[in-house]
C-alpha cells in the first residue's frame, strides 16, 4: 500500500508485508520522493539504531542532483513499528536482507533505476555493507556510510572472545534480556528542537534516551562485526564519514555538539577499509555522530566532502 508519508507531500510511504515472526505480523516501509527530472539514478538510505528516516535535508541534497530518494524503515523501527513488537529486535542481521531485497527490486526493476547509491548511518552502516557484500548488485554505483557502527565501543574486555561467548550463551537462554548500559540522553537532546537541537522527529520512534538493547540483538551485532572484520567486498566506491573525535561527556556542554558521543571514531577509522577495496575515509571536525545533523559549519564540511567524493568516484566523466 502506497500513501502520503507522515512527512507530507510529495513524500510517499509504501508499507510492505513480510512473513510473520514469533511476535506476529511484520512490515517494512519504503519512503520515497522523486527528483524534478528523471535521471535513472537513485539513493537507498538506511537508518541507524533507535532511529528512522526523517533527515529530509540530506535527501534534498541528493534530489537536487537528480537522484530519486528512497529510505527504508526496517521492521520494528519507526513507521514499521507495531504495538505488539519489541522495538528494534532481531536475532540475525541477515534477516534484514529480505526487506532490502524488496526495496532494491522496487527501485531497480519496478521504477527503472540503473545507478543506485546505497547510504546508511550508524547500525545501518553495518547492515548495508553486509547486504551489498552478499548480494553484489550490478546497479550499485557507490556507498555512503555516515559514522557506521563497525565495532563495539567501550572497554576492551567487552570485545574479547570470552565476552562474545558469554553474550552468545545469554542470547540463547534469555534472548530479550535487556543489556544494562548508561544512556545520558545528551545526544538526543543535542538534536531535537524541543531541547538543544534544530531537528524535528517523532520521539515515539526515536526516543531521547533510545530503546533498550536486548541480548540476542547485541549478539547479532557482534556476529555482524566479526563478519565485517574478516573483510567484505562491497563492489563500488565507498565513502566513510565520521566526526573528528569522540568523547563521553559527564554533562551537557560544548563537547556534546562537536564530538561523536555514541561511537568511537578510532574504531570507525580502523575498520573502514574492511568494507571493500575502494574506500575513502574522512573525519569531519566538529561533527556529531550523525555528520549531517551537526551544527551548520560541520554539516557544510560534511556536504563538501560528499560533493568531492561524488564528483571523483561516482559522477566522474566516462
Amino acid at each position: 500500500m502506497i500513501e502520503t508519508d507522515v512527512l507530507g507531500e510529495p513524500w510517499q510511504a509504501e508499507t510492505i508485508g513480510l512473513p510473520p515472526d514469533e511476535e506476529g505480523a511484520v512490515v517494512t516501509t519504503l519512503v520515497s520522493r522523486r527528483a524534478e527530472e528523471s535521471t535513472g539514478r537513485a539513493v537507498l538510505h538506511l537508518h541507524g539504531f533507535s532511529d528512522y528516516f526523517f533527515q529530509t535535508q540530506y535527501a534534498e541534497w541528493w534530489l537536487a542532483r537528480g537522484y530519486d530518494f528512497y529510505a527504508v524503515d526496517l521492521r520494528k523501527y519507526g513507521r514499521s513499528l507495531r504495538p505488539h513488537q519489541t522495538p528494534m529486535y532481531i536475532t540475525d542481521l541477515h534477516d534484514y536482507f529480505a526487506e532490502l531485497d524488496l526495496a532494491w527490486d522496487r527501485i531497480v526493476r519496478r521504477d527503472g533505476h540503473d545507478r543506485v547509491i546505497a547510504s546508511a548511518h550508524s547500525t545501518g552502516g553495518l547492515t548495508l555493507p553486509l547486504w551489498a557484500h552478499h548480494r553484489q548488485p550490478d546497479e550499485l554505483a557507490g556507498m555512503v556510510l555516515n559514522s557506521p557502527w563497525l565495532d563495539l565501543q567501550g572497554k576492551a574486555w567487552m570485545r574479547t572472545p570470552a565476552a562474545d561467548a558469554a553474550l552468545a550463551r545469554l542470547a540463547r537462554s534469555q534472548p530479550r534480556r535487556e543489556i544494562p548500559r548508561q544512556v545520558s540522553g545528551f545526544y538526543g537532546q543535542s538534536l531535537h528542537r524541543d531541547h538543544h537541537g534544530e531537528w524535528e522527529f517523532n520521539l515515539d520512534w526515536r526516543p531521547i534516551g533510545s530503546f533498550p538493547a536486548r541480548a540476542a540483538w547485541l549478539h547479532a551485532i557482534r556476529r555482524g562485526h566479526a563478519e565485517l572484520h574478516a573483510g567484505l567486498a562491497v563492489p563500488a566506491p565507498v565513502l566513510v564519514l565520521s566526526s573528528g573525535a569522540s568523547t563521553m561527556p559527564a554533562a551537557m556542554g560544548e563537547d556534546v555538539f562537536s564530538h561523536d558521543i555514541v561511537l568511537e571514531v578510532p574504531q570507525i577509522r580502523r575498520w573502514a577499509t574492511s568494507i571493500g577495496t575502494q574506500v575513502t575515509y574522512t573525519a569531519v571536525e566538529g561533527a556529531l555522530h550523525d555528520v549531517f545533523l551537526s551544527r551548520a559549519g560541520a554539516r557544510e564540511r560534511g556536504y563538501d566532502v560528499l560533493e568531492r567524493w561524488h564528483s571523483a568516484f561516482v559522477d566522474k566523466p566516462a
